[in-house]
């Protein structure tokens, strides 16, 4: 018998004791689950019968909490007994996907470490069966070459020596191949795992994790992590190991999934990324968008334009002073210039705006004007605006308070001494003193009250406000038709794209904020899309919280984008500890694909493409519109009858979009995808570009790329995401004459 089958036979028999001991739990846990579930049902019932409901016997109450006590003790047995259950069916048609031997320094003996998606001990023999990808130990799997090798343990630095390093293929319970490999997870498993077709949701990579993506994953060092990675090089997906990462690590530091936040592009994103945690054994984290921030934070009272409305208005415009009005406005309105405008605003409130009156009450003054205006400047009430002056409202309040009881006590004496009734006189003061009580409400409430939109408003609305706040700053040469369109816009009470952001800043500077007080992880994607503006946004809403920030300036749209963004990001978020990373390889599309986007993008950037060959990128010509649509059509059975799962027909605008696919979906079976669906994006679906930003499917389909349609540097960057999105197969087509871009 030779060395491979020798060492088979071995992979083999620790594959059958691993599944033998996954049997055991599984159907003892089965078993318990059961008695687990009748003992809380028990409890429950037991509390619900034997235990006053609404009590003020505060001698009950001890009997209450005992029984309140076995319910939850109850309760957490019966969930972590499922949560064992749901885990160990998970793994046990693939156990583990790695091992390395690793001696420790001053020890003899050589510790077998099999990697797989969780944990896996023996209680009875305190033996690990596997470990989980996340622990300290596995690290070494991801990151070293066999030799010397260490990793990071709780109680320091633990040394030693890897004297191999292999890998499997386990499926269905049955081994189907092992290999040994050095430092990088071998190309045979990664060429596997992405030779597979598409998914409807994203998937784990533990078993393909790299040495770089590892690094981003287990970094807790620094409380912010920028990451800048090429379309394809797994960013989101290695920002979601790293949650679970975090969440692995973090159970002794109380971190819990309802203290990390993931901010979306959209939520047909969000509905896609939404597998990978609970996949990873970890609930999912609160996902939102800044979309749906601008929602919740502002008045219902207006209408906003979405991210969505702004692109589209952006790409379909040919009125080009319109457009390049709207650029410039948003280009402005989010920058680092506008954001000491405001600033200088809100000083200029403070100073100015706040027109206090001396306060009198029953003839006597309170506090003078120049008193109040003091205490609001000069007072050491480090607090907003609007806190600081309902404080100094409540102060107000306490000084005139035993004044208005005792006027009140000695008009009811007068009013006794006359003819009036007891009851009478109680039910005239009562009245008199709510009346007295909302006339001085009103006039405390002319300078105790300021409104962020109003403020916002009187920036462009008060003559020369703008340019006098705006001095030494360089302002856009069509500022003034950009303050018209301002004021029309918010006259209407409609709020454009650009203005949600110096909306959100003005009223968090003004009001602070704690609704995001328990967050202490945010991770940020397609960072790119941000603007200086919004990124102080994201600083005063998690003040307090570390910050992951992904994402490729390549993809950015409507602005240039380059390496300078994550200098402006480091410098808003100001952390003690921060770290810039760059990934270079993509994994997602093939050789010739990736070499195809990298000359639509016409740029010198460092890209390196993992090496896996298909077909080229297909260019179609057509003379018509008709027989370009026979021609997708034609495509799409093909691809499908290939066996390709999911396939994007992608347009540049929602416009086009709708249009293409009621042509095609007399003869195939399309649906459309927008930016609020949360259906799945398996089959053939239709597809804004703007909107396929992250996603990835098996074959790509462009519509109409013709000179007229793809001729500005924003519609070269919509055409680079469109194509980044082909794993498999990539198809151009066009009337007329072709973009220059491709």
């Amino acid at each position: 018998m030779n060395d491979y089958e020798l060492n088979r036979q071995e992979e083999i028999l620790y594959l059958d004791n691993t599944l033998n001991f996954l049997k055991k739990e599984l159907e003892k846990d089965r078993y318990d689950i059961n008695f687990r579930k009748r003992d809380l049902i028990a409890s429950r019932r037991d509390m619900w019968q034997e235990t006053v409901h609404f009590s003020n016997d505060v001698d009950r109450i001890p009997e209450m909490l005992q029984h309140l006590c076995e319910v939850d003790s109850q309760n957490y047995n019966y969930e972590k007994t499922l949560e064992r259950i749901k885990k160990y069916t998970r793994i046990l048609n693939s156990p583990y996907f790695g091992r390395f031997d690793f001696k420790e320094d001053n020890y003899d003996d050589i510790e077998q470490i099999y990697i797989g998606l969780y944990n896996l001990i023996d209680k009875d023999t305190s033996s690990i069966l596997v470990y989980d990808w996340r622990s300290p130990i596995s690290s070494m799997f991801y990151q070293c070459e066999i030799g010397k090798g260490s990793y990071n343990a709780p109680c320091g630095i633990i040394a030693g020596d890897i004297f191999m390093k292999r890998q499997y293929k386990i499926q269905n319970s049955e081994l189907k191949y092992f290999f040994d490999s050095s430092i990088r997870i071998n190309d045979e498993i990664l060429q596997e795992v992405l030779s597979h077709n598409s998914s409807s949701n994203m998937k784990n990579i533990v078993e393909t994790i790299q040495k770089e993506q590892d690094i981003v994953i287990r970094d807790i060092e620094n409380e912010l992590l920028i990451v800048q990675g090429v379309a394809g090089s797994g960013k989101t997906s290695i920002a979601l190991h790293r949650i679970a990462y975090l969440l692995y690590v973090g159970m002794g530091s109380k971190l819990h999934s309802n203290n990390i936040i993931i901010i979306s592009p959209s939520s047909i994103f969000s509905k896609y990324i939404s597998g990978v945690l609970p996949e990873l054994g970890e609930e999912n984290v609160e996902e939102t968008t800044f979309d749906n921030i601008v929602v919740d934070f502002l008045d219902d009272k207006f209408i906003f334009e979405s991210r969505k409305q702004q692109l589209e208005f952006l790409i379909i415009n040919d009125d080009h002073q319109n457009l390049n009005i709207k650029m410039e406005n948003t280009k402005f309105k989010g920058s680092k210039t506008f954001v000491k405008i405001l600033d200088r605003l809100i000083k200029y409130y403070e100073h100015n705006l706040t027109h206090f009156e001396d306060l009198y009450y029953d003839g006597k003054i309170i506090e003078t004007r120049q008193q109040l205006n003091n205490l609001f400047l000069n007072g050491k009430m480090d607090m907003p605006i609007t806190k600081k002056l309902k404080r100094i409202e409540s102060i107000m309040l306490n000084k005139i308070h035993p004044l208005r009881k005792a006027r009140l006590e000695k008009i009811q004496k007068i009013v006794l001494n006359g003819v009036g009734h007891e009851l009478e006189i109680k039910s005239f003061s009562r009245l008199m003193a709510i009346k007295e009580a909302k006339v001085l409400m009103k006039h405390i409430h002319k300078f105790t009250q300021v409104d962020y939109a109003d403020l916002y408003k009187l920036l462009f609305n008060k003559t020369g406000l703008l340019l006098k706040l705006s001095k030494g700053l360089k302002l856009p040469k069509n500022i003034n038709q950009m303050v018209l369109e301002t004021i029309e816009s918010l006259h209407k009470d409609y709020i454009n794209y650009e203005d949600c952001a110096p909306l959100l800043y003005i009223k968090l500077k003004l009001n602070g904020s704690h609704e995001f007080s328990d967050i202490q992880q945010v991770v940020i994607d397609e960072a790119q899309d941000y603007y200086p503006l919004q990124y102080e946004v994201f600083n005063l809403l998690f003040s307090k919280a570390k910050f992951t920030v992904l994402g490729d300036f390549n993809q950015t749209l409507e602005k240039h984008g380059d390496k300078s963004i994550y200098d402006d990001i480091e410098k808003i978020l100001h952390k003690k500890k921060s770290i810039k990373l760059f990934m270079n390889k993509s994994f997602r599309s093939s050789v010739e694909i990736n070499s195809f986007t990298q000359k639509i993008l016409n740029s010198k950037e460092e890209f390196v493409s993992f090496e896996r060959h298909e077909s080229e990128p297909r260019i179609i010509f057509k003379d018509s519109e008709e027989l370009l649509c026979d021609a997708i059509i034609q495509d799409i059975h093909n691809y499908e009858s290939r066996g390709y799962e999911s396939i994007a027909v992608i347009c540049k605008t929602e416009q086009e979009t709708l249009m293409v696919q009621k042509k095609l979906s007399n003869l195939t079976n399309i649906k459309l995808l927008n930016i609020d669906d949360t259906e799945s994006i398996k089959g053939t679906i239709a597809i804004p570009s703007y909107i396929s930003k992250g996603l990835e499917f098996d074959v790509v389909l462009v519509c109409n790329v013709s000179k007229d349609n793809y001729k500005s540097e924003f519609d070269r960057n919509l055409l680079y995401v469109a194509c980044t999105r082909a794993l498999h197969q990539l198809v151009i087509y066009y009337t007329g004459e072709k973009s220059e871009f491709i």
